[in-house]
């Protein structure tokens, strides 16, 4: 006799066929929306851990292994010369071998001897260009002779519009460090440049070059709020302005012999410094012995009495009061604890930046000039400072 089933049986197995498949399809459902919710996370994701990747090969530390593949594409790096309008420029050239057509980012070099052979530049250009960009690193002559002139802006200016043509005729970025950054968004400014960038990121730069100078007389830099940044100045700022302006602090027929010996020094070539030594006079070696003592009360007369000659000039190079053209998007990074261009800075160009223009402000604990720390910060003070680099290369990506 065939088996019946009850109304009620009926009605229960039917449940639970309703109810099995109903958990299949949440599941389902589920598994759709955490693999959709994944794509859209995964360029977040991507990104920051890229900048990860970045600042620690930049800090020299080991990439963590399971990160590593995503920051660490094949890269080719050219040596090529810009013809620019303000004067052929050596420069180098980092492309993703696997993306030859890249967005492009340019990155300029602080107020150092090295230029575009600085171990930090090469290895931040290389990792950035690891990431999928094409990065490019022109060489400005000036700067990298330690003297931060208005020259540099057309440089960086013109150099910016020659990778735009490159980049498909696209605004590229714009990543300036230290003096670079102050004078990058002065490039950006110019009406003739502006179109070419499309944001710059200024890292430790100034706002008034003047009051950096005197900074470094009395270590004290103002803020915006009207309290005062106290930190004892380094005395590279101040033998950069020395040597710039070397004939305000020496006779005339010692300037050639005392400027070997200032310019050995900078250029941190001890045994090539030694030999200049030897060779001065004792009036020489006097000059030269107080121009290397910055806390001398006499050295800082002499810098103050040099400053007040040249603020026309430190104004030709400083953001404050000049960035009203401004239309790039805008990034600023500051160390905290920077003691030669002071964080205090930051602020005010902060202030100087149109609105709608200012993206991101971070001054971290984390960085002290350009330089990546590896003892105090917190977790919290890593992490903003990856989320910070992140967003750069969000930009950089962005056509």
């Amino acid at each position: 006799m065939a088996e019946t089933q009850s109304p009620f049986e009926s009605t229960q197995r039917g449940l639970r066929t309703a109810t099995a498949g109903s958990h299949r399809l949440r599941y389902g459902v589920a598994v759709v929306l955490c693999v959709v919710a994944a794509a859209f996370a995964w360029p977040w994701v991507r990104v920051n851990v890229q900048a990860l990747a970045v600042l620690d090969r930049i800090a020299d530390r080991a990439v963590p292994v399971p990160i590593g593949w995503i920051a660490s594409g094949p890269v080719m790096t050219s040596e090529i010369m810009l013809p620019l309008a303000s004067g052929s420029v050596r420069a180098r050239l980092y492309t993703p071998v696997h993306h030859p057509h890249a967005p492009a980012i340019m990155v300029i070099h602080g107020v150092q001897y090295l230029g575009i052979d600085e171990p930090r530049l090469v290895a931040f250009a290389a990792a950035m260009s690891a990431c999928g960009l094409r990065v490019l690193t022109p060489e400005l002559p000036d700067i990298k002779d330690y003297h931060v002139g208005a020259h540099s802006i057309a440089s960086i200016g013109d150099a910016a519009m020659w990778l735009d043509h490159q980049n498909e005729d696209r605004p590229v970025g714009v990543m300036g460090l230290s003096f670079s950054g102050s004078l990058s968004l002065l490039a950006a400014a110019e009406p003739k440049y502006g179109p070419d960038i499309r944001f710059v990121v200024a890292a430790g730069s100034e706002a008034e070059m003047s009051r950096v100078a005197n900074y470094y007389i009395t270590g004290k830099d103002p803020r915006p709020d009207g309290s005062v940044e106290v930190l004892p100045p380094h005395e590279y700022g101040a033998l950069v302005l020395e040597y710039t302006n070397l004939q305000d602090f020496v006779l005339a027929p010692d300037l050639d012999a005392v400027r070997r010996v200032l310019r050995e020094h900078l250029y941190e070539d001890v045994s090539a410094e030694r030999a200049a030594l030897a060779k001065l006079t004792p009036t020489q070696a006097a000059e030269a012995k107080l121009l290397m003592d910055t806390t001398s009360p006499i050295t800082r007369r002499e810098l103050a009495e040099s400053n007040a000659l040249h603020l026309d000039a430190m104004a030709g190079v400083s953001p404050q009061g000049h960035l009203a053209k401004l239309t790039a998007a805008v990034y600023l990074l500051h160390g905290e604890a920077d003691n030669v261009i002071p964080s205090a800075e930051t602020l005010w160009l902060e202030r100087e930046i149109p609105r709608q223009d200012m993206k991101a402000v971070l001054i971290s604990p984390v960085i002290s000039h350009l330089d990546l720390g590896d003892k105090g910060p917190t977790f919290e003070d890593q992490w903003r400072l990856v989320h910070f680099f992140a967003g750069i290369l969000r930009a950089a990506e962005t056509r």
